[in-house]
C-alpha cells in the first residue's frame, strides 16, 4: 500500500482522472482517495514511482510520502 500527496487534486473532476490514471497504470489496484487531505492510499503490485510518474504526465504531480 501506498500513499501520495497531490496538492493540485481540488474536485471531483480531478478525482475521477487520478482514479482512472491509477487503473490505467494498474487495473487491479484499489484507490482511496481523501480529496480534502488531497492524499491518494493506493493498494497495488506496481512501483509507487510508475504511478507517480503517470500522475505527472496527466498534470497531477504527486509526492510519495508513505507505504
Amino acid at each position: 500500500m501506498y500513499e501520495f500527496d497531490i496538492p493540485d487534486m481540488s474536485c471531483g473532476h480531478c478525482v475521477n482522472t487520478v482514479t482512472k490514471v491509477i487503473k490505467a497504470t494498474d487495473p487491479d489496484a484499489v484507490a482511496n482517495i481523501d480529496l480534502i487531505r488531497r492524499k491518494v492510499t493506493v493498494e497495488t503490485k506496481t512501483d509507487p514511482g510508475a504511478i507517480g510518474a503517470a500522475m505527472e504526465d496527466a498534470g497531477y504531480p504527486a509526492t510519495f510520502s508513505a507505504i
